[in-house]
């Protein structure tokens, strides 16, 4: 079994999603030492904007490249390679903090490698189909303030609601979140946060 574990908090140390985004797989490995980890941290090294240079071979995209000299025959390569990633995985394990009332520009880069036409999805008569189905999500999200359906400001909430979206185009219908928020709103708070965003990734159900 293969797991893809990805971060793309630009906090380092002083990022809450990341520690979570750990524990989960830290929990899954405990209950299958065997489980083949893939990590891919975007905020180390970041994926360029998708364009017809950048884009995974197997892309409509990638045709459109002007120029296929070597700089751009890598580029599709890294950039398939980061689909080849996805698609090997049976589990998935995103890390997600909320910049901006979404999530960030890196890990946007990252799924604009995975939704592939023919590869993660496919349109039919009936419209589109997802194709990646039999893989477990599970999103860590972390937000500065409050956003739970009963909070103000839930409707400004388009991180956790933008993956779920992605997920579920591509077939994955019931991802698992973890969320962490509050964070900015005072030590307490963002310890709290945190405790008890560990405490859901021990409470995992195993791989």
């Amino acid at each position: 079994m293969k797991l893809l574990h990805i971060d793309s908090s630009i906090l380092g140390a002083h990022s809450v999603s990341r520690p979570i985004g750990q524990a989960v797989v830290d929990r899954l490995r405990r209950e299958r030492p065997d489980l083949a980890v893939t990590y891919r941290d975007l905020a180390a090294a970041p994926l360029p904007h998708l364009s017809p240079t950048t884009a995974p071979s197997a892309h409509p995209l990638s045709g459109a490249a002007q120029g296929a000299d070597s700089s751009v025959i890598r580029e599709q390569a890294e950039s398939q390679a980061v689909l080849e990633e996805f698609l090997a995985a049976d589990i998935v394990v995103i890390g997600a903090p909320m910049y901006n009332f979404t999530i960030p520009t890196q890990l946007k880069a990252w799924v604009d490698r995975i939704l592939v036409p023919g590869k993660t999805f496919a349109y039919g008569a009936e419209g589109p189909k997802g194709l990646a189905g039999d893989k477990r999500a599970i999103i860590v999200a972390s937000r500065g303030g409050l956003y739970g359906e009963a909070a103000p400001f839930a409707a400004a909430e388009h991180g956790e609601a933008y993956l779920r979206t992605v997920l579920g185009f591509i077939g994955i219908h019931d991802p698992e979140v973890i969320v962490a928020e509050g964070i900015n709103m005072g030590p307490e708070q963002r310890d709290k946060a945190l405790a008890e965003g560990l405490r859901s990734a021990a409470d995992l159900r195993a791989a």
